[in-house]
């Protein structure tokens, strides 16, 4: 069955900063949504690729060694895997991310912003062969 993500929806119950929650899946990939504000940590996906869509306000990737890289808007920007960038949020941005479901939203670093197991935003139903979408799991002779 298709299903369609509203967008603007997911949002509304987005209420934390740099903590993607996962809309949808493709392949072995995930579509993320995150509200960013105030800037992130420096950090590397050694690897894979991350792609960057903002939706809403201003993203700047900086990078090292290399300049900055500012997104607005409908743009879109793909890290490459192993590049040292720090994102900072101008205001309140709206993000969406497709990365591996195995990425981690702090690549090689590990510290308090680190979301190791992305949650689904509100009202997603559970991926089906989930161990939510299997359901409690019974034992022979117990109810």
């Amino acid at each position: 069955m298709i299903r369609k993500v509203n967008l603007e929806q997911k949002f509304a119950h987005i209420t934390d900063r740099w903590n993607p929650r996962v809309v949808a899946g493709v392949a072995e990939c995930q579509v993320k949504l995150a509200k960013l504000e105030g800037e992130f940590a420096w950090h590397r996906h050694d690897a894979e690729d991350e792609r960057v869509f903002v939706l809403r306000g201003t993203l700047r990737l900086r990078f090292r060694p290399q300049d900055d890289v500012l997104l607005g808007p409908g743009e879109l920007a793909v890290v490459p895997a192993g590049a040292q960038h720090l994102p900072v949020a101008e205001g309140v941005v709206r993000l969406l991310l497709v990365k591996p479901s195995t990425t981690l939203n702090t690549g090689n670093v590990r510290g308090a912003r680190l979301t190791a197991r992305p949650r689904p935003a509100a009202g997603r139903p559970p991926r089906r062969g989930s161990p939510a979408a299997r359901g409690p799991r019974s034992r022979p002779g117990r109810p």
